[in-house]
C-alpha cells in the first residue's frame, strides 16, 4: 500500500506542476498577444481599444476575453477579430477560436453558474461551465464571436424612423431636374460595394429628397437582407444624443449608430447651430466612411451652403457625390400628375380626370412635388364626396387659396426693386460693387427677404446681387437678423417689406 501510496502523491504533484505550468504558458501568450497588438497598432489605437481587455481562460481550444462594455467589444468584433485568431493561433495552432463578453455580462453568468453547480464546486473557475449557462441568458446571448461572426448589439426598434412603403423606385418618376439623384441612388443601392461615400443629395421641400432615401433602403433591404440600414431624420439623431447624455449611456449611443452598414440622416441642416450634436455626428460619420460603411445624407442646400455647420463637417459632406435636385419643370410635373392619377383611378374606382386638369396644374402649381400631388388628392376628394365631376373650372375653384398662393410667387427681381424704392436707391448702385452705407444697407435687407421669400440657394441669391459670392449672403443674412434684434427701425423696415411683397405683386 505505501509504494502505491507514494506513485498517487508523485501523480498529484506532477499534475500540479503541470498546471502551474500551463497557467503561466497561458499568461506568457496573452503577454505576447498585447505586445505584438501594441507595436502593430501604436499606443493611442491599442490604449483606446485593447487596454481594458482582460484574460479570462481557455476551454476547449477556445479562447476568452473580456471588456468593459459592448461598445469595446462590438468594435473589436468588427476591426480585429481575424488579427486576433491568427496572434492566438500563432502562439498555439489548437486554439481555434477567440469569444469576447462584457465583464458585466460575464459575471452574472458565472453567478448563475454557481447557483447551479455542484457543492463542491472546483477551486479553479472553469469558463466553459459560466459560458454554458450564459447561452441561457439574454446576456449570453449578446455575446460576439470573434472569429468572424457579425455583432449582434444593434437594435434598430426605436432608434430609426419607419420606411414609407410607397416611396420606391418604381413610383419614383425621373426628368432632367432629378435625374442624377436617381441615377446615383440607383447605384448605391444595387452596389455590392461602397461607391459614393457619403451621398449627399440637396434641394429645396418637396423635391424627392425622402423618397429616394427610402427607395433606397428598401432596394438595399430587398437585394441584401443582411445589411443592416438605419434612417432617421437629423432631428431625430439630435434627440436620440441629448437622451444618451441625459441618461448617461453615450456608449450604447455610439454602438447603435456605429455599428450599421448604411446610415441615412434626411435634413442634417437641422443641427445648424447644435454643437455637441455635431461633434458627436462628425465623429460617427468619420468611424463610419473609415470602416467603408455607406452613408446617405440629405438637405435642403449643397455641403458649402450649410449654414451653422462647421467647417470640418461641411468639407466632409462634400468628399462623395453632392447630387441636386432642382425645382421641376413643367414636363416632369405632368409627369408625376400623371403617375399619380393613374394610381388614384386605380385605387379609387371609376374617377376620371382629364387630361385637362393634369396640364392646368402642372402649369400652376410649380413649387414643389408634395404641393402638387396634394392638390390632386385634394380635387379628386372633394368630387368623391359631393359627387361632381372633375373639370378645370371646378378645380380653379377647389384650389382657390391654393392658386392665389402660387401666384404670388415672390421673384428676386422683385424684392431688389422693392428695396431699392423703399430706401430710394438706384437698382444699379444696389447690385454695384459699392460698399456705402447708404447702398450697402439696402442691399443686405435684399440679400434677407430673398432668401425668406424665395426657394433661390445662396449662389443663386449672390448671383442675382451682382455675381457675389454665397458667404456675401450669408454674412447680409446673419447682419439683417443681429439688426431686427437690437434696431427696432431695421426690423420695421424689414416687416414692412415683407408684408407688400407678399400681399400685393403681381408674378414676374
Amino acid at each position: 500500500m505505501a509504494p502505491a501510496s507514494a506513485e498517487k502523491q508523485s501523480r498529484q504533484a506532477s499534475e500540479k506542476r503541470d498546471e502551474g505550468r500551463a497557467g503561466m504558458n497561458l499568461s506568457d501568450m496573452w503577454r505576447r498577444v498585447r505586445a505584438r497588438l501594441h507595436a502593430e497598432l501604436g499606443e493611442a489605437t491599442f490604449n483606446s481599444w485593447f487596454k481594458q481587455v482582460e484574460f479570462v481562460g481557455i476551454d476547449d481550444g477556445r479562447v476568452m476575453l473580456s471588456v468593459p462594455s459592448r461598445f469595446i467589444r462590438n468594435w473589436i468584433v468588427s476591426h480585429y477579430a481575424d488579427r486576433l485568431h491568427k496572434l492566438w493561433a500563432e502562439e498555439n495552432e489548437v486554439l481555434t477560436r477567440v469569444d469576447i463578453a462584457v465583464q458585466a455580462d460575464l459575471a452574472a453568468a458565472k453567478s448563475a453558474a454557481r447557483e447551479v453547480a455542484e457543492p463542491e464546486a472546483p477551486s479553479i473557475p472553469a469558463v466553459a461551465p459560466a459560458s454554458e449557462v450564459a447561452a441561457k441568458t439574454a446576456q449570453a446571448r449578446e455575446a460576439a464571436v470573434l472569429s468572424g461572426a457579425v455583432p449582434q448589439g444593434f437594435e434598430d426598434a426605436g432608434v430609426g424612423a419607419p420606411l414609407d412603403p410607397r416611396f420606391t423606385f418604381d413610383a419614383f418618376v425621373v426628368g432632367k431636374s432629378n435625374e442624377l439623384a436617381h441615377a446615383a441612388a440607383r447605384r448605391v443601392a444595387e452596389a455590392t460595394d461602397v461607391t459614393f461615400n457619403p451621398l449627399f443629395l440637396y434641394g429645396g421641400v418637396g423635391l424627392g429628397k425622402t423618397h429616394l432615401m427610402h427607395a433606397i433602403a428598401w432596394e438595399i433591404r430587398k437585394r441584401q437582407p443582411e445589411r443592416k440600414v438605419l434612417y432617421l431624420s437629423a432631428e431625430k439623431f439630435m434627440y436620440q444624443f441629448v437622451r444618451a447624455l441625459r441618461f448617461k449611456d453615450t456608449m450604447a449611443f455610439k454602438q447603435q449608430f456605429r455599428s450599421v452598414d448604411v446610415l441615412m440622416i434626411d435634413d442634417v441642416q437641422f443641427i445648424s447651430g447644435k454643437d455637441s450634436t455635431q461633434e458627436e455626428f462628425f465623429h460617427t460619420f468619420n468611424a463610419l466612411i473609415d470602416h467603408n460603411r455607406q452613408v446617405i445624407i440629405s438637405a435642403d442646400r449643397s455641403p458649402s451652403d450649410l449654414e451653422g455647420i462647421e467647417e470640418r463637417i461641411r468639407s466632409r459632406l462634400g468628399w462623395g457625390l453632392a447630387a441636386d435636385i432642382h425645382p421641376t419643370d413643367y414636363e416632369l410635373r405632368l409627369g408625376i400628375l400623371q403617375a399619380k392619377a393613374e394610381e388614384m383611378m386605380s385605387r379609387n374606382g371609376p374617377v376620371v380626370i382629364p387630361p385637362g386638369v393634369l396640364e392646368f396644374l402642372a402649369h400652376r402649381i410649380v413649387s414643389n412635388v408634395r404641393e402638387l400631388e396634394g392638390a390632386l388628392k385634394r380635387v379628386v376628394a372633394y368630387a368623391s364626396l359631393v359627387g361632381r365631376p372633375i373639370t378645370p373650372d371646378m378645380t380653379q375653384e377647389v384650389l382657390r387659396d391654393l392658386l392665389r398662393s402660387n401666384d404670388r410667387r415672390v421673384t428676386i427681381e422683385e424684392i431688389q426693386r422693392r428695396v431699392a424704392e423703399y430706401y430710394n436707391v438706384r437698382l444699379a448702385d444696389m447690385l454695384s460693387a459699392r460698399r456705402a452705407r447708404a447702398v450697402a444697407r439696402p442691399r443686405q435687407v435684399a440679400m434677407y427677404l430673398s432668401k425668406q421669400l424665395t426657394t433661390r440657394s445662396l449662389p443663386e441669391i449672390g448671383r442675382k446681387f451682382g455675381g457675389r459670392d454665397h458667404t456675401t449672403v450669408i454674412h447680409a443674412v446673419r447682419k439683417i437678423d443681429e439688426l431686427c434684434q437690437s434696431d427696432s427701425g431695421i426690423e420695421e423696415d424689414v416687416d414692412l417689406l415683407r408684408r407688400m411683397l407678399e400681399g400685393g405683386h403681381s408674378a414676374g
